[in-house]
């Protein structure tokens, strides 16, 4: 090769990384003229914030959250759309080696085949916490071509903050990551950069949903949801995760919506724990289950509560399935 060749592509080079340097640019401008939307798989282990991260990110609660770990089920997705970039959000359960009950099975099923076909993956950990289930889960992300960020979680709760960029340091000798955004989910810092980095990754197409939606859930589903997140947010650790919410009947009329539910635990012992002294605790249950759900259609509700034993349905296939584990 000529070195008139070799000038010629050291020129075409400048002007190539000039061309690149000027799309990103452009991507991160959330009207770039052109569609983009993909799929963004949130994993972690339990508890990093996953479900408070989109949550925030959306402005509604679409999966449910408390302090237990676990409590998300289902890969529940989340959509976020602005301007030209549609971001569908895959928020799932917790992975975790202990399969366990067949309900944590499912669990886990759900969690690690979200990393299957997805355009970009959020690794979530903990602040400067790491675990060997956190080397779990970063065994399982994808080995090929996808973009995977690192997401730090409750960064502003470090007392050492000099201690982030170490951290950040060992976590990419471990696995080389397309970027690192440090975070904190609840008070919604980071978001900017993590919103940024996003639409640098996300494919070109299409949207796959109305602009408007925010979820791809029914409104059955999130109204059981929001009724088990106020059991296991009553419950602390009375009641263990074997807790699980099916709608019976749902009616609309001219001035309300009347809906009735039941609450299926698995042991007689725990149906008087989640009812409490003279129905006390069911009744804050119901309440604060209402408010949520009037804010959700928009509309008064009339909730009814029923709890109910329904003996050995997390290690249940066939129980399991018909209260919709069936689609992990």
């Amino acid at each position: 090769m000529s070195d008139d060749t070799r000038d010629s592509d050291k020129e075409a080079g400048v002007e190539v990384n000039d061309m690149k340097g000027a799309e990103s640019e452009q991507m991160s401008s959330p009207y770039s003229g052109e569609q983009h939307c993909g799929l963004v798989a949130i994993v972690g282990r339990p508890n990093v914030g996953k479900s408070t991260l989109m949550n925030h990110l959306l402005g509604q609660k679409v999966s449910i959250t408390s302090r237990k770990p676990q409590t998300t089920r289902h890969r529940i997705h989340g959509i976020l759309t602005e301007g030209d970039y549609q971001v569908v959000f895959a928020d799932t359960p917790g992975i975790h080696r202990d399969g366990g009950r067949a309900l944590n099975s499912y669990m886990n099923q759900a969690a690690v085949s979200s990393l299957s076909g997805v355009d970009i993956v959020c690794f979530m950990v903990d602040g400067l916490k790491w675990t060997e289930a956190d080397e779990y889960v970063l065994s399982l992300l994808p080995k090929d071509e996808t973009p995977v960020l690192l997401l730090i979680n409750k960064v502003d709760t470090l007392e050492d903050k000099t201690q982030l960029l170490p951290h950040i340091e060992r976590l990419n000798a471990m696995r080389r990551f397309d970027a690192v955004v440090p975070l904190a989910a609840l008070r919604e810092d980071g978001f900017d950069a993590l919103q940024k980095e996003l639409r640098a990754h996300l494919p070109k197409g299409k949207f796959w949903f109305d602009e408007d939606q925010i979820t791809d859930r029914s409104l059955r589903f999130m109204v059981a949801e929001i009724i088990r997140e106020k059991v296991v947010r009553q419950m602390g650790q009375e009641v263990p995760h074997q807790v699980a919410v099916e709608i019976e009947m749902w009616q609309d009329s001219e001035r309300l919506t009347d809906i009735s539910a039941s609450i299926l635990v698995e042991r007689a012992g725990q149906k008087s724990m989640v009812i409490g002294d003279k129905g006390e605790r069911i009744k804050k249950i119901g309440t604060q289950a209402r408010e949520d759900i009037e804010r959700l259609i928009d509309r008064k509700v009339m909730l009814n509560l029923w709890v109910k034993v329904k003996t050995g349905w997390s290690d249940n296939d066939r129980a399991l399935r018909s209260l919709g584990y069936g689609d992990l």
